[in-house]
């Protein structure tokens, strides 16, 4: 595991960016991986620890004491077949995942813990620089055909291994581009699409067929959820054409905010700002909501709300409000080891430039006059024993032009699951249970969910994780057992 007192004798190295006034102007990534020395550093401080809580604390298992390892001696190309064994896309979590491996990092309890992020992103950086990350074909064919409905990292992960296990996968997506919420959802500052194109090819190269602009299930979504679809497939006909179906459509329906004045312009969910700007980055054309020169509100504290701040940022808007309804967490770690830390957390599009504001509750949203936004009102609440009251004197009105509305997302859609007749769990989500005999199935015969569709909005890895445990269950009720991992 490294070097024995590499953790005594190196400090964590992080990744650099480009600085802030030269990365607004873009879309382009800007954090730089480390390079091989420096990477070699990160594996020598991965302590012979006896218990590698971080292979828990990350979602798809990763075998990380190994590739630390490996790295330190220099066997980069081991390193990628470790990684990959456990994880089907590692340059995807190395960009976006929040790292829970860190979080569980035995360093970490009273230092900085590894950079394991960061050496994946090497590792799996340099396979393809080198040429190392190369198509999987089966060796031979089923005869068995899977089709999986939604593009996302868990119908991702579970086409690739499916197709691995010679099975022929058809991957449906309702968009004009295969990658669910990786392709639209997540901007190009923090995902450059040609990650996502070229491992889609290798995956094409494996025998994978992707049809876009398809929508399975029903012919309509509701407003505010992305749908490029010119072709319809109906549920039955999926059950009838296939041996096996993956519901992997994620969880798109986005929290509201039913206050008044919520009818207005310019107030909108936070996937029509992103979902339009991906697709003028790139493709072209003009996204219709355009901040600039404007005063934004993103409501809602997460990711997404972090990726609205750094879109309005580069938009050129006038400045960006931030409000979370929660309270602000401490800047240390309360000692949670191994388990993930409640903590005041800077992404990079805060630092970008943001005001942001903790326990504040919108109450109405103010007209111009012209039917468009020109303010909000505000009261600042207090939180005790996990109930929210709102403070007595603490309201306030904002001044904005533009407001995005970013509190995650309930569900998946219904009419999805409805006409499959696949039976939902108290959230709204298809319901299947995860461990146990039948694990991933749900109560229609030949019908499996994985990913946010089943757990509920949640993280990329997790999606991973479930995409390829649900692939194995699969194989193993097409085929009598399986060697797929899990």
């Amino acid at each position: 595991m490294g070097k024995p007192t590499g953790f005594i004798e190196y400090e964590r190295l992080y990744e650099s960016s480009d600085p802030v006034e030269r990365r607004v102007q873009n879309y382009r990534e800007f954090v730089h991986a480390l390079n091989d020395a420096d990477a070699k550093t990160q594996g020598a401080r991965c302590m012979d620890c006896g218990i590698p809580f971080c292979n828990n604390g990350c979602p798809v298992n990763n075998i990380i004491p190994d590739w630390n390892d490996l790295v330190y001696r220099g066997n980069w190309k081991q390193a990628l077949d470790v990684l990959h064994s456990t994880n089907n896309f590692p340059e995807f979590t190395s960009r976006i995942c929040p790292a829970p491996c860190e979080a569980a990092c035995t360093l970490g309890i009273n230092a900085a813990p590894v950079g394991i992020k960061s050496i994946e992103r090497c590792i799996i950086d340099k396979g393809w620089e080198m040429g190392w990350v190369l198509p999987q074909p089966a060796k031979s064919r089923s005869g068995k055909k899977v089709a999986i409905v939604g593009s996302g990292p868990a119908g991702l992960a579970a086409a690739q291994q499916l197709a691995r296990a010679g099975h022929a996968v058809t991957v449906f997506e309702k968009n004009d581009r295969v990658g669910g919420l990786l392709g639209y959802g997540i901007p190009d500052f923090k995902l450059e699409k040609t990650v996502i194109d070229r491992r889609v090819a290798q995956m094409e190269a494996e025998g994978v067929v992707f049809k876009t602009r398809v929508i399975v299930g029903e012919n309509s979504v509701p407003a505010g959820i992305a749908n490029d679809a010119v072709e319809f497939v109906a549920a039955d006909a999926l059950q009838k054409d296939f041996d096996a179906v993956i519901l992997a459509a994620g969880a798109e329906a986005p929290r509201d905010l039913p206050v008044p004045g919520r009818e207005l312009q310019g107030i909108h969910a936070a996937l029509e700002f992103l979902i339009p700007q991906n697709k003028e980055v790139q493709q072209g054309g003009k996204n219709p909501i355009d901040v600039r020169g404007k005063r934004v509100v993103v409501i809602g504290g997460g990711d997404t709300g972090s990726d609205c701040v750094g879109t309005a940022n580069r938009q050129g808007a006038a400045g960006v409000t931030q409000f979370e309804l929660l309270p602000m967490p401490p800047e240390k770690d309360a000692l949670a080891w191994p388990y993930w830390p409640a903590k005041l957390r800077t992404s990079s599009s805060h630092e970008e430039g943001c005001v942001r504001e903790f326990a504040v509750a919108t109450k109405a949203f103010i007209a111009d006059g012209a039917g468009k936004v020109k303010a909000l009102q505000a009261v600042r609440v207090d939180w005790q024993g996990g109930k929210m009251t709102e403070i007595a004197g603490s309201e306030f009105e904002l001044p904005c032009e533009a407001v995005f509305l970013a509190m995650g997302f309930t569900h998946p859609v219904a009419a999805l699951l409805d006409a499959f007749g696949v039976d939902k769990d108290a959230r709204g989500n298809a319901r299947a249970a995860t461990e146990g005999e039948g694990c991933y199935r749900t109560n229609v015969a030949k019908v499996f969910a994985a990913g946010d569709v089943r757990r509920g909005q949640s993280l990329v890895v997790w999606a991973i994780r479930e995409g390829r445990q649900a692939a194995r269950e699969v194989d193993a009720f097409l085929m009598g057992s399986t060697a797929l991992p899990r």
